[in-house]
């Protein structure tokens, strides 16, 4: 039998595939424990937190349940190295999986914390809530989808409590392949273009507001990440029937054109402020109202005449929280990088999410936007500098690389590409055929004056870009991937 060390623990894992084990997943599982630390430093300090004895010490107060468990390494790695932890359980319905995670338990001497439990994910979860009991994390991290239960956990975390989902089916969440299935489990459909994987993640986080909602219990995205083959979301569950309000303007619908991959968001729903009676500075009162809409002018892109898909409905809010993902960086400069083997990307990974702008959902491919009107691509700092000079925000996102988010619109993005190509006569005219999308954005007139002069923000991104960050996957085995299923 195969000893696996990884963190604070060692586990044994079975010959075979009797139980699942994929060593790539190290990341999710380093990163999910820094999570959990930084969730519970913040949580600490809030008005609710009351488990302070007259001291001012805290005991250990945290209870984990680990849906789906599998060797129990990731149980037994929360139990070691969580502080305050007072009990993880360690779920799986498969008896040979329940029997590794008592061995590996006993292995690594933590029978005090960690708890082995046979029996159905969803029945557990719904059990122990029928019995009064809930955690302060629940953590899903299937083989596939986690749309099957949702249900049962965001009624099985506390209030501010931590919801943790990873789903790895990004044929359906991501692909184009798929749509009547990922509509199915998460009540959507993706956008088919580069900005594929953050539309899987906002597919991911509306399908858990939507579930949370009819508890009267919101959602607040504390972290939400792509990585590699897989999505991850750090998710805080809040019993706030008021807050759930916010989700009809929160939802969206996307029009994405299939030809020159322009996107249009358009919120399902309108959120304003009363107006405040004579002598009174505020009503604090919110009117909620259906938005106004369509925002595009037909079935027919604008920018280039092609078809015009509709995408969603999906979460239309932040992907993540400032303060959360600085308690991680805090905590991350503290950790032992011969325990933490993937500390570098951690830091590479929340440093890039933390600068992604909240309010301008999805990106753009310089590459991908580029070969649309046949032109070489501009480079990162000279597009940048021309969206800030024209007074847009910027900035990168983790979600792949060469790409931009930005809440300028695409009538700007193409004015610049025709001014770059016009300043550096670079013509593409002679290879595009009449009809096509980049001849009919290229023969249009540019409605805005483009200025290209490096911006000092734009500097700045090009020197983090050339930083030592470590902020994708490189290709850590051969044949690498989700690895099969546990037979």
């Amino acid at each position: 039998m195969e000893t696996v060390t990884e963190g604070k623990a060692s586990v044994l894992k079975p010959e075979g595939n009797e139980v699942f084990y994929n060593p790539v997943q190290q990341f999710n599982r380093d990163i999910s424990t820094l999570g959990i630390r930084a969730w519970s430093e913040i949580y600490q300090n809030s008005n609710r937190f009351k488990k302070r004895t007259a001291e001012g010490e805290v005991k250990p107060f945290i209870d984990i349940v680990e849906a789906l468990s599998a060797t129990g390494l990731r149980a037994i790695r929360y139990g070691k190295e969580i502080p305050l932890i007072r009990k993880v359980i360690a779920n799986d319905m498969s008896p040979s999986a329940v029997e590794a995670i008592r061995k590996n338990v006993e292995y690594n001497e933590i029978g005090n914390v960690v708890v082995p439990n046979q029996g159905d994910a969803n029945g557990y979860m719904h059990q122990r809530k029928a019995e009064g009991l809930r955690a302060h994390v629940v953590d899903l991290d299937p083989y596939g989808t986690a749309a099957m239960f949702i249900d049962a956990a965001v009624q099985s975390v506390v209030d501010d409590g931590l919801l943790l989902v990873t789903c790895t089916d990004l044929g359906v969440l991501a692909g184009n392949s798929y749509p009547e299935k990922c509509f199915a489990l998460y009540g959507g459909t993706t956008v088919h273009s580069d900005a594929c994987h953050e539309s899987a993640l906002r597919l991911v986080l509306n399908m858990v507001a939507s579930t949370a909602a009819k508890y009267g219990k919101a959602i607040e995205p504390l972290l939400s990440l792509s990585i590699d083959f897989y999505v991850r979301c750090f998710i805080r569950i809040k019993a706030s029937p008021q807050t759930v309000k916010l989700n009809h303007s929160k939802t969206m619908v996307v029009y994405h054109c299939n030809g020159c991959n322009s996107v249009t968001n358009q919120p399902l729903g309108h959120v304003f402020e009363k107006p405040a009676k004579e002598g009174k500075k505020s009503s604090g009162q919110l009117k909620y109202v259906p938005a106004v809409g369509p925002k595009v002018p037909g079935d027919k892109c604008q920018h280039c005449g092609s078809s015009v898909h509709i995408s969603g409905p999906m979460w239309g809010g932040p992907l993540h929280d400032q303060e959360y993902i600085d308690k991680m960086l805090e905590i991350h400069s503290t950790l032992d990088p011969e325990v933490y083997g993937t500390l570098p990307r951690i830091e590479g990974m929340l440093t890039l999410a933390r600068q992604e702008l909240p309010d301008a959902p999805f990106y753009f491919s310089l590459p991908s936007t580029s070969h649309v009107i046949k032109a070489p691509s501009p480079d990162m700092t000279t597009v940048a500098s021309a969206l800030l000079n024209s007074g847009y925000k910027v900035s990168e996102t983790h979600c792949k690389a060469t790409c931009l988010k930005t809440d300028a619109p695409y009538e700007f993005i193409w004015d610049l590409l025709r001014q770059w190509c016009e300043k550096n006569k670079k013509d593409p005219m002679a290879s595009l055929k009449e009809g096509t999308p980049g001849y009919n954005i290229m023969t249009k007139p540019s409605t805005s004056q483009v200025s290209f002069e490096t911006n000092e923000q734009a500097k700045e991104m090009e020197a983090r870009r050339k930083s030592k960050l470590v902020r994708f996957q490189m290709n850590p085995t051969e044949n690498w991937g989700p690895k099969g299923r546990a037979k």
